[in-house]
Parts: structure tokens; sequence; C-alpha cells
């Protein structure tokens, strides 16, 4: 089929982003056409600014809530804020991108027979009682609370996508996306290794919520891309869901004392309140993506760290 074959023409929805500008350089990268759809509302035009005299991409301001009339060959749905500073900004506005945009990406991909991906997020398993997490656990989410316009909202999408693939036989890709990290991250998303890279750049006080004992996993953005093309062009009946991130945990304090170490920063840690629902534990149980992708995270944190700290030590620099 021409989709699969040589050069296919691909719509990224949230292309701007921080996922989705290396997802669109990789994917140029392998020959095919680009058609970046994005309403900057957390993405950001310096992050697709080298791009957009290729002669393979386009790129479309378009808000994902409104049904968009393309035709392509393939979709990766990646279009949400992901942080809880910008998704809690305006909570309404997150949901119906999850659900809205969901709902209009799938009927496009009905209409014309594309494979569709869902970068849904590890967020749908809430604060675990099962760690690490595999794709069989439901989760534990408050559906009322400030994180829910998220949680639920991809969680929602997960349901639609499966319900689209069941009734109407639309070919589904359902990622469960962990913490990933890399350079063109938003510097003021208000996740950790953004934060505590930003901070220490700038010899201020890093901030822990709770004692820093709390666990997450980090996967560098190059891995997780890797992973993203990989699911896509795997044939078969594998919708999904499947975890993507680095089975590798660290305690938020271990990466505050790592990233003061690499950037020689004379930044103290501080301590402050823990936020209401933040997850104690969050690791990637990996063995799907394993099996049916043969794939594992290669970068280590400390050379993921060490790129990324270059990233913001430039961008912070030419901010002067």
């Amino acid at each position: 089929m021409r989709r699969y074959n040589g050069r296919s023409q691909i719509l990224v929805t949230g292309g701007a982003g921080f996922l989705g500008s290396h997802l669109c350089e990789r994917l140029l990268g392998e020959g095919h056409e680009v058609l970046c759809v994005d309403n900057f509302f957390t993405g950001a035009r310096r992050n697709i600014e080298h791009l957009l005299d290729h002669p393979r991409f386009d790129l479309m301001r378009h808000d994902v809530t409104v049904p968009l009339v393309v035709e392509v060959d393939e979709i990766y749905n990646l279009a949400c804020p992901a942080s809880p500073v910008h998704y809690q900004h305006n909570p309404v506005q997150t949901i119906k991108t999850s659900v809205h945009g969901a709902i209009n990406v799938l009927g496009l991909a009905q209409r014309v027979n594309a494979r569709v991906f869902q970068a849904s997020t590890s967020e749908v398993y809430g604060d675990p009682d099962t760690h690490p997490q595999p794709e069989s656990y439901w989760g534990r989410v408050n559906p009322v609370g400030p994180r829910s316009c998220y949680d639920e909202g991809k969680r929602c999408a997960e349901t639609l996508f499966m319900d689209y693939h069941r009734q109407y036989g639309v070919d589904v890709r359902v990622a469960r996306i962990f913490n990933t990290y890399g350079p063109r991250m938003h510097p003021n998303d208000g996740r950790v290794v953004s934060n505590f890279i930003v901070q220490a750049l700038r010899g201020e006080d890093i901030t822990i919520y709770g004692a820093g004992e709390q666990t997450r996993s980090f996967c560098y953005v190059d891995d997780l891309i890797e992973g993203f093309v990989r699911f896509m062009a795997q044939e078969g009946p594998l919708p999904g869901p499947i975890n993507l991130g680095n089975p590798r945990e660290f305690t938020i304090l271990q990466l505050a004392e790592q990233v003061i170490n690499l950037t020689n920063s004379s930044s103290r840690i501080v301590f402050k309140p823990l936020p209401q629902d933040d997850p104690k534990q969050r690791r990637p149980d990996i063995r799907l993506a394993e099996q049916h992708l043969g794939w594992e995270p290669q970068v280590q944190l400390h050379e993921g760290l060490m790129r990324t700290i270059a990233w913001f030590d430039e961008m912070l620099s030419a901010a002067h």
C-alpha cells in the first residue's frame, strides 16, 4: 500500500510542541511529507522554525477542536497541553482538546482510511497502587480534582480510539507516554526536569515538592520518538495501549542533585508542600513494547541531561 511504502503524507497535530517538533523532524528525515498543525497554545514557532523552508513541510495554524479537512495517509495526534501548569490554566479547553480533538482526528482517519496514533499518557494511571504500571492496570484517578481535565480527558480519548477501532475498523495506535525530557521543552512548563535545569542555570533555589522521595522515570525524547515510529510501522492486530517510557526509576531528590552537579550550580534545594493528587510513584512496565516493537530506551539519564542542559543554556543565554 502507498501509505507504508516510500513517502507518506503525515499529519502531526501539536506538531510545534516539544514532542511534535522532534517527530516532524524525524518524519522529514525519513522522506515523508509532513503537515504540522498547531494552535500555538503551548507549541512554539521557534521549535519548527528550522523546518519552515523544507520542501516537504507545511504548517497550518488550527485548533483540533474544530474539524480538519485534509488528505493524509497517517495521523499522529499529539495536540494537548501536557504539563500541569498549562493544562490547568484552561481546564475546559484541555478536556475539549482531548475529547473533541480525538473525535475530529478519528473522523478524519475514518474518512481517508489513515492509520492514526494517539499520544496518551501515564496520567491515565493516576496515583497508582500498582507498581510498576502495566497496560492492564485500570488506574486510580480522581475524576473531580485539579488534574482531572487532563487525566480524564486522555482516558476518554483512549475510549474513543478503541471504540472507533472496534465499531468502524479504524486503524489505531494508542501509546501511553511516561515522563519525557530533552531539548525544546518549554522553560516554564512546571515539569521537574525543565524546572530544575532552569533554576540551576540561573543559580536560583531548586524547588522540590514534598520530601523529594516521590519517584519518576525519565525517557529522553529521541528514544520516545523511536517508539512512536516503530509502533506506527507495526503491522498486525496491536492497537495498544502500549507503555512508552524509561523503566529506570529515580527520586525527585536524586534528579535535583544530579542537575546541580552537571550544571556546577550553586543552587540550594528547598522543600515545599506536595500538590494535590501528585503521584507518589511513576514507572512503566515496558514488556509489551520490548516484545512487540523490539523497543527499549537507549539514552542514559546522565547523557540525556547533558544534552538538555546544553540546549537550555544556549536558549537562556540568547534571551539576554
